[in-house]
């Protein structure tokens, strides 16, 4: 069966139920129909645990696809059938890379997060909630402009993008304001998805609707002509902005196909922005429970750097543990075979692709200095020798492997890795991050491209340097930094796979999100607006007459 007809065959439990297994009152659930509600921040207050954090992650991704939200729910649910009190915290997919290429984003097989299609669709209406608070902002920018720029901003520096949560590169740079002088100050302009929107940052990294209305008020949305910060707060737009984001901040609560409790909320890209889930819905689940899965987006270099320098800076978290997820098939592809060879037994491609793996699973124990274990996604075409050989590797680092057979089994399938993980929680920890926030921006850049990329390390354009200059005299300089780099390898070429040495990376721009409270780096050809392939997911995705959905993966 397919992923969607396995999570439609399912037998959902009333929300009520799962909340209760979560252990949130009544008083603090807002239902939105029978199988999903949004959690009152007050839960958090009444939660009393303080549990484990397991950081899930993944090899630098592939096309032969990895496993790592898959991972995640089926430890989730392994953690349960052991007996313990486990709670997942999960981000919520964009529609953008469902219609594009992913398809879907809650999980696989019989490791899933229910009801699937609400879930990768609609959902809560959070991203809604999100991309009108961008909006509002910026009507209210051009409005003042409008209407006689009292804070004289430069309408060639304005830094503020609309969003919608789609790919569509026709909106990557527009004109408007045309039409006639009723109609606005014509200017260049652009859009970004929502999902790279600041305020989905900002709404991420949030402790309370105070925090979030602060932060709002920060971000920076352009420069007067003399070169001065405009704010959302000089603005007086983010009040408003709060309002429509008060019930987008409360975590949405779901369940695994076995009923795991499950919080799905925020998400922002990993190559583009930070790539976690929300702080409050994080610290949530660690008040209620005893063991809290979470993952980060794409590799390690990205979503798990991210996570530990600026998501557990931020929110005062420490990991116990490290889930590294890895397959054959990807490994072998980072060794030079191509997806249509995969199938067949190399040892030799394996052997060139797994220092990808051992820098990965390096970096977390030698550079931020956490217990980490390897979970490979068993396929059916793996060999017992490529197994072996994997095996021997991480041992070298003195790393255990687990194999997982959660797509196809469920919580049977990742006990093994549930016990690995229990043991590794209790090991000694010396979190440590992987640079100091008194160093300079360019140090900063260059500690991560040395230490996690481990390349020779940055470049910056004229462009950059100049944009440092400014933001440091600004007092932004000691921020930590969000890379924005592609996710297909360490260093700044999507065609350098495995692990390459002696690059350099460069940054070609740096901008301030002042009200996430990091300073973005932009290095080869990211950008803020995906666009749709050749042939989109959306092609295959349908309705019958009978409200069914077919299609998402």
């Amino acid at each position: 069966m397919t992923d969607i007809e396995i999570a439609q065959s399912a037998t959902l439990r009333p929300i009520t139920e799962i909340a209760q297994k979560a252990g949130v009152l009544d008083e603090h659930l807002e239902q939105y129909g029978k199988y999903k509600a949004k959690v009152s921040l007050e839960a958090m207050k009444n939660g009393g645990k303080n549990g484990k954090l397991i950081l899930v992650t993944a090899i630098t991704p592939t096309p032969a696809g990895e496993g790592k939200t898959t991972t995640s729910i089926g430890l989730a649910d392994a953690l349960s059938k052991i007996g313990k009190n486990v709670i997942a915290a999960l981000r919520e997919p964009s529609l953008g890379p469902v219609f594009g290429i992913k398809g879907g984003a809650a999980g696989g097989g019989y490791a899933q997060v229910i009801p699937m299609e609400d879930i990768n669709l609609h959902f809560t209406g959070d991203f809604h909630a999100i991309g009108a608070a961008n909006n509002l902002l910026a009507a209210m920018l051009d409005n003042h402009i409008y209407q006689g720029n009292s804070l004289n901003i430069d309408p060639r520096r304005i830094t503020w993008k609309r969003c919608v949560d789609m790919n569509d590169r026709q909106l990557r740079f527009v004109t408007d304001g045309l039409g006639g002088r009723v109609n606005g100050v014509p200017r260049e302009d652009g859009y970004d998805i929502t999902v790279a929107s600041e305020i989905m940052a900002v709404l991420c990294l949030s402790n309370s609707i105070d925090d979030l209305k602060d932060r709002l008020s920060k971000i920076v949305v352009g420069y007067t002509y003399d070169e001065k910060p405009v704010t959302a707060g000089d603005l007086k737009a983010h009040g408003a902005m709060t309002a429509l984001l008060k019930d987008a901040i409360k975590p949405n609560l779901v369940q695994t196909l076995e009923g795991t409790p499950v919080f799905v909320h925020g998400g922002p890209f990993a190559n583009i922005a930070h790539g976690c889930n929300s702080v409050i819905a994080t610290k949530m689940a660690l008040a209620l429970s005893d063991y809290t899965v979470t993952e980060a987006g794409f590799g390690a270099d990205l979503g798990a750097e991210k996570f530990l320098d600026i998501k557990c800076r931020y929110a005062g978290l420490t990991p116990s543990a490290v889930v590294m997820v890895a397959t054959i098939r990807a490994l072998k592809m980072h060794g030079g075979v191509l997806k249509a060879d995969l199938n067949n037994e190399n040892l030799e491609a394996l052997k060139a692709g797994i220092p990808n793996l051992l820098r990965h699973v390096s970096n977390i124990k030698d550079v931020y200095k956490l217990p980490c274990v390897v979970a490979v996604n068993r396929f059916p075409t793996d060999t017992d020798s490529e197994i072996e050989l994997v095996i021997d590797e991480c041992k070298k680092l003195g790393v255990n492997v687990i194999l997982s057979n959660v797509w196809a089994e469920g919580g049977n399938g990742g006990i093994e890795l549930a016990n690995e993980v229990v043991k590794l929680c209790e090991e000694k920890n010396d979190f440590t991050f992987s640079y100091d926030l008194d160093a300079s921006i360019e140090e900063k850049i260059d500690q991560i491209v040395k230490k996690v990329y481990r390349g020779k390390g940055a470049a910056f354009t004229q462009n950059a340097k100049k944009q440092i200059d400014n933001l440091t005299n600004l007092g932004f300089d000691k921020l930590p930094v969000c890379m924005a780099k592609t996710q297909y390898s360490f260093s700044d070429n999507k065609d350098l796979l495995g692990a390459p040495e002696d690059f350099t990376v460069t940054v070609r721009n740096i901008k301030i999100s002042a009200g996430a409270g990091f300073i973005v780096a932009l290095t080869g050809d990211i950008m803020t607006m995906p666009g749709l392939p050749k042939v989109p997911a959306a092609e295959k995705i349908d309705v019958d007459s009978n409200g069914v959905i077919s299609g998402l993966f």
